[in-house]
């Protein structure tokens, strides 16, 4: 094993993450920057300079994994990678660089060939979920992130994905396209409770699940990076304002009573969603009961509650690393991807 400290990177489309992992394998800081990527290469360049700026260890191996070539910047996906990879090298040029490609494991930068692309695109989640499983053998992995979750059932070691691709993972039930910032809140319920009776919500960029936590008090400003839709401030007030706006309503703040039980009840629509599919999986590769969930991303405070309603044990994303000294307002759990690759590249044998 090589004597250096390593970063591992998860390059998405809104944010951009790091972690930073010594010889030993301990975990020493984790960094998050927002990259609004669809707006041009330039931001991915920020966020990766801002975090190299912060990092005041010697490093000169990275792990780089991504989701951000979905944007619509890129062409298509392959375009995504090749020109994220690009952009990587020039950044950290000097440096060695290994890309994660899922199955085939860690490839070398410039060792890189087109019929990679397809492994590098959005693998991500089978990082994470295959670090959890080496750790602890067999669970239900639920990272449930800014944008999206992931749910992965893990048996004796391994990763049962049924699904690699995020076409085949939004069918497998793997992939659930919402999350508890960045997510429209009319993407996760066309109706609610208001004032003991239903009502349609407005199809509008009004709110975002940003708001709604906002409002329950669960969201922690540390991972609240992402513009708000009105571009105000992000507030108590302002949350339920924008809000109030999904049902044609003007907010008064006597009012907030109203607007927190709104809020609550979005929650828990967003909350059915991913215990129906985390049932779906769990009857499909038939775990047994006393496999717990293993919670991580920025929402993984409702993986614990999902563990409680399945009646399962709870298992963090932190207690992986129960070495793990960090200092920038961030958890291990919180990066689990950037985690997990500079970790598996540190017990690979490229490293």
């Amino acid at each position: 094993m090589s004597l250096i400290n390593k970063v591992g990177w998860d390059i998405g489309g809104a944010h951009v993450k790091a972690a930073v992992i010594n010889a030993q394998g301990e975990l020493l800081a984790v960094y998050q920057q927002p990259c609004p990527l669809w707006k041009g290469i330039e931001y991915l360049q920020q966020a990766v300079r801002g975090i190299l700026a912060q990092i005041n260890q010697p490093v000169n191996c990275h792990a780089i994994t991504m989701t951000g070539e979905l944007v619509d910047l890129f062409v298509d996906r392959d375009d995504g990678v090749k020109q994220i990879i690009g952009t990587m090298q020039a950044l950290l040029a000097g440096q060695r660089c290994y890309i994660y490609a899922g199955l085939a494991g860690f490839i070398s930068a410039e060792q890189i060939e087109t019929t990679h692309y397809l492994a590098i695109a959005s693998a991500n989640w089978l990082a994470s979920a295959s670090f959890a499983a080496q750790k602890i053998g067999s669970g239900l992995f639920v990272d449930i992130g800014s944008t999206t979750t992931d749910i992965l059932v893990l048996k004796e070691g391994d990763v049962m994905a049924q699904g690699y691709s995020d076409y085949e993972r939004l069918i497998s039930k793997e992939l659930v396209y919402t999350g508890i910032v960045r997510t429209a809140v009319m993407a996760v319920a066309q109706t609610a409770q208001d004032q003991g009776q239903d009502i349609g919500i407005m199809a509008e960029y009004f709110a975002t699940m940003a708001d709604v936590y906002r409002v329950t008090g669960e969201l922690d400003e540390a991972h609240d990076q992402t513009e708000t839709a009105d571009g105000n401030e992000k507030t108590l007030i302002a949350s339920a304002r924008r809000l109030s706006r999904l049902l044609g309503s003007d907010f008064v703040v006597e009012e907030l009573p109203r607007w927190i039980a709104f809020a609550e009840n979005i929650r828990e629509q967003q909350l059915q969603k991913i215990l129906q599919a985390s049932l779906y999986r769990l009857q499909v590769d038939e775990l047994d009961q006393q496999h717990p969930l293993i919670g991580a991303g920025v929402g993984r405070f409702l993986v614990k509650e999902l563990a409680e309603q399945l009646g399962r044990p709870y298992v963090d994303f932190i207690d992986l690393l129960p070495n793990a000294v960090i200092q920038t307002g961030l958890s291990a759990a919180d990066c689990a991807p950037a985690v997990a690759v500079a970790r598996l590249l540190t017990e690979s044998d490229k490293s």
